[in-house]
């Protein structure tokens, strides 16, 4: 025997079908959960610049009073560094180290690669401040790949604080308890090598995510990043910017950068 369903019945099922078609759109426009955060262990430098602050623009070339670098990461893989070296990149750092929990597999060749051609090299650690202590992330940085040595070509650490990749922007934490964050990796970056570590940071995120803190001018080379055809306001304190981040689409490898004086001031630095 035929079940009649009752003009009620039909009404709300076409109400429930219709509801949904609508909210499809709305559905598809939401982040596909887990696929759109990269694996942990792949934050690179200026990883966030272009989706937070944009591009504007290059500097000019040929200045004189400013030295070619580039900094490398593991996705590039092995480095063409004589080809960098005929262009005229004189400085390079690495990516050694990130959080507590990776290092670069590919950071013999592009470190020692970069000190075999010429260059004057440094790594970089890419901070997570929501996995472990500013403290502990500098030892694992300086025990795998990050030290110092009075060489004349080696530059000090750099600590690359920017945009979390993996969540939250400022980590989950308060513009005083990220100070204090970085203040420990310092400290300890210090005690270990006996240099003060380069900031490499991006002035908005800086701004956001530290409430523009100025303590640390006074004795931490600022690595500034900016997409544009010059570096912008610098945070709080800073009244030079050592290092320039102002491209992710340079020849070669992606990330190029400006030093802000010429060579000699380059080998400055790395003496100490």
């Amino acid at each position: 025997m035929p079940v009649h369903r009752s003009r009620t019945a039909r009404r709300l099922r076409a109400l429930a079908v219709g509801t949904l078609l609508a909210a499809l759109p709305l559905l598809s426009a939401l982040p596909s959960s887990a696929a759109d955060i990269p694996a942990r262990g792949t934050a690179r430098m200026g990883m966030g610049v272009l989706a937070h602050d944009g591009q504007d623009g290059t500097p000019s070339t040929g200045d004189a009073t400013q030295t070619e670098g580039v900094d490398v990461a593991g996705y590039q893989g092995n480095v063409a560094w004589s080809t960098l070296w005929s262009s005229g990149v004189r400085w390079a750092y690495t990516k050694a180290t990130e959080g507590t929990y990776y290092t670069n597999p590919y950071f013999a060749q592009q470190y020692n690669g970069a000190y075999g051609i010429g260059m004057i090299r440094g790594s970089y650690h890419f901070a997570t401040p929501d996995t472990t202590s500013g403290a502990t992330q500098a030892n694992y940085f300086v025990d795998h790949g990050g030290g110092w040595s009075g060489d004349g070509k080696t530059l000090p650490g750099t600590l690359d604080i920017e945009w979390n990749p993996y969540g939250a922007a400022c980590y989950g934490k308060t513009q005083s308890a990220m100070v204090s964050w970085i203040s420990s990796f310092l400290t300890q970056y210090r005690a270990r090598t006996g240099r003060d570590a380069v900031i490499y940071t991006a002035a908005s995120w800086w701004t956001q995510c530290t409430g523009d803190y100025s303590g640390f001018a006074s004795s931490n080379p600022l690595w500034i990043a900016r997409y544009a055809s010059d570096p912008g306001t610098l945070p709080a304190g800073w009244g030079y910017y050592t290092m320039w981040q102002y491209t992710s689409s340079g020849p070669t490898v992606g990330d190029h950068d400006k030093f802000n004086g010429a060579l000699d001031r380059v080998r400055a630095l790395a003496d100490g």
